[in-house]
This record gives structure tokens, sequence and C-alpha cells, in this order.
């Protein structure tokens, strides 16, 4: 009677250790990933997915143009930062910066980012948001990953997708303000930044290897501007793709890499030699300026075609309803998923939603672009700070959802709708 006890009771336990193993296992081969097939994408039900959307541009790597700054003098966050810190010093600017995080980007912008039939969302990131380096506001322990997940679960929410873009890499990948680097690309040159990249892009596919709200990882934006110095630079960018290739391979199969060509996204002929060391890149171009017609992106068009995987438009806009309209059109005729740049705007009008300005604003925009060159020029320079501090904390209302003005007319050139 006992040995059928036993038999008894080993039965129930295999049969519900083997409903737990199964339980498990449905849910991990249900988790379906935006995948490559030829030069198309394909998502979960095995349909070509294009991408078409926006960049959240400034949010957690603020650009001095969006603040109405001039970008050649105060383009890159640092350089904001340092304006700040003249205005109204470190500790009310860390606290400005803490508040900008929480309010320039919400639940309720991601909402209606979905709500005009956008499928996918591109995230600009600084690498300091995953070190103990000063940066926004936070001395150390970055809070990168906690605004990642946060905007993550809004995207997974609205049913819309994210590419994670580092848009300054340690050293800089640029070489001018778009990258918060010292007006050279320091990473192509140095083994110690590129480990440091590598390592940082590793800890990010790690954490969301299972998460197949991530699109894909976008390693560099716009790397090696098309400067006579930096020319030398070109051979190096393929090496540093592989090896953070490697290392996010190491722990992540499952998500799209995505790669960006030199000179601003814009040159891949001579540039990249192999692209059959992994089954899920993709490349990445830009756009901007110039006259709407199909002569710009034939290249991007034929190299597309010439090694068998999709394009994709990271970044493109800053110019006229027309103008967004007719490339719209072009990328989507020629199969060229994209994001247009960007999302919020204040200084422009071609966003999806815009921001006033807030008065006196101009004030501060004035110091930013004033010669402040020594200690008395600042000084002089320097405005009263209780208004400054005034418009910078209107400014953190203005950014909010709810008191920005919907861009309808860039909303209706990009095809999209507004319900």
């Amino acid at each position: 009677m006992k040995q059928l006890l036993f038999l008894l009771i080993f039965l129930c336990l295999n049969i519900n250790i083997g409903e737990t193993a199964n339980a498990h296992k449905r849910k991990v081969s249900a988790k379906k990933f935006i995948t490559i097939n030829g030069v198309d994408l394909q998502d979960r039900q095995g349909n070509k997915f294009f991408i078409r959307g926006t960049n959240l541009g400034h949010w957690l790597n603020p650009e001095g143009c969006m603040f109405g700054f001039d970008s050649p003098k105060v383009g890159s966050p640092w350089k904001i930062n340092q304006v700040f810190c003249e205005l109204v010093g470190p500790e009310f600017t860390a606290q400005f910066w803490r508040q900008f995080k929480e309010n320039f980007i919400t639940r309720e912008d991601i909402k209606f980012i979905a709500s005009t039939g956008s499928n996918t969302v591109r995230l600009p990131l600084h690498y300091k948001l995953f070190t103990n380096e000063d940066y926004l506001g936070i001395y150390s322990q970055q809070d990168g990953f906690k605004l990642i997940d946060k905007l993550i679960s809004w995207c997974r929410e609205a049913g819309i997708y994210v590419i994670l873009d580092m848009h300054d890499a340690p050293g800089g990948n640029a070489g001018i303000w778009v990258d918060d680097s010292y007006g050279y690309p320091w990473l192509f040159e140095s083994k110690g930044l590129q480990q440091q990249f590598c390592d940082i892009w590793q800890a990010i596919a790690k954490r969301y290897k299972d998460e197949p709200t991530v699109l894909g990882y976008d390693l560099l934006n716009e790397p090696i501007f098309n400067f006579e110095s930096t020319k030398h630079l070109n051979p190096i960018l393929e090496k540093v793709y592989k090896k953070a290739v490697k290392a996010i391979r190491k722990v992540d199969a499952n998500h799209i890499i995505i790669l960006g060509g030199a000179h601003c996204n814009g040159k891949f002929e001579n540039i990249f030699t192999d692209w059959k060391y992994d089954d899920k890149l993709m490349w990445e171009c830009h756009h901007y300026g110039g006259k709407p017609g199909i002569n710009p992106i034939k290249k991007y068009i034929a190299w597309r075609d010439k090694t068998g995987l999709p394009m994709y438009m990271g970044e493109i806009g800053h110019n006229s309803m027309e103008w967004i309209s007719t490339f719209r059109n072009l990328m989507n005729e020629n199969n060229i998923g994209w994001n247009y740049w960007t999302y919020k705007h204040m200084s422009k009008k071609d966003g999806y939603v815009l921001i006033s300005k807030p008065k006196n604003w101009d004030v501060i925009r004035d110091f930013a672009n004033s010669p402040r060159g020594s200690y008395e020029q600042i000084r002089n320079a320097r405005p009263d700070q209780a208004v400054v501090r005034q418009a910078m904390n209107d400014y953190l209302e203005a950014i909010k959802f709810k008191n920005c003005t919907i861009g309808k007319e860039y909303i209706k050139a990009l095809g999209l709708e507004i319900k």
C-alpha cells in the first residue's frame, strides 16, 4: 500500500513539474521578435513590417538647437549644462535636469504617438546614462535603465516598438556637437574607449535580450563626420561595429543590430566590406536638406540591393511640409522605413507636438549665444537669476504633453492621422 502511495505522489509531482516546464516553454516560445527577411523586416506573424515613426530627440540627449541655442556654439549636452550652471548654479541646474527627464516624455506622449499610426520610436541615448559619470542632474549611479524600462512599458502598452540608439559614445563618435564630444571622434583611436562602448552595449543587450518591444540596437549615431582630419578613421568603423556585435551576441541572439554609415550616416560604399558575419544586420541612413527627389536616396537603395539587407532612414526632416511629404512618399515607394526627426520641438514647426516658448526664454538664449570665453565675460553677460529661474521653470511646464500644441500639418505630411 505504501509503495502504491509513493508511486502516486511521484507521478503527481512529475505531472506538475512537467506542466510547469511546458508552461515556461510556451511562455518563452511565444516571445517573437521583429527580424530580418532579405531586404525586408518581418513581424511576429511573419508579415512584412515597415518602420514609420519618430525620434524622441532631446529627452535623454539634449541638443542646443532644441532649446533655440546656436548649435555650433552650444549644441552638445556638456555645453548646455555649462550655460545653465553659469546662469543659475549647479544645484538648480541639476534639479532642472531631473524634472526635465520626468516631463519631456511621458505615457501620454507615447499614447499619442501610437494613436497617429506610428509603429516605432527611436530613442537617442548617451553612454553616461549607464555609468557613474555626472550627467543630467545625477552625479553617480545613473538612471538610464530605469528610464528605458519605463519607456518600454509605455510602448508595450501602446503596441509600438523602440529602437535604442547610442547617440553619444565614449570619447565621441562624430566629432561635432551631435555626439557631446570634444571636437574629434576619439572612440576610434582608443582601445579602452572601444571596450567601454562594447561593455555598455553588452549590458543593454543582456537586460533586454528577451524584450520583443525593443526592435533593435542602433550601435552609433552619425559616426565620423566628413572632415579631412578624420578620413583615416573610416576603415576602423567596421572593426568597431564587429567588436560590438560580438559583445552583444554573447548575451542576445534575438535582436536586430543596426549599422549606420560613416559621414552622417551617409556613406557605405568603400567603408564596409563584410555584412555576412551576423544574420540580423540592418543598415541606417540619414538625410537632411537639398531638393526633394529620388537622387539623394539612390545610393542607399543601391547599397541595400547590393548587400541584400534592409535599409532604414533613422533621421530625416527639418524642412517644409511639402519636402517632408515628398520624401515620405519616396521612402514608402522604395521600401525604406523611417523615423523622422523629431517628435517634440520648440524652435521649429516640424514636430508631432510643438512647445510654446516661455516668457523670457530669449534672455537665456541670448546669454548662451554670447561670448563667454572668460569669467569676466560670463559675469557681465549673466542676466537676473530670478528671471532665468522662472523661465526655466516655465519651460518645464511648457514641455508637458498637455501644454503642447499638436503639429497637425506635420502629422498630415507624414501620412499619419490625428484621432
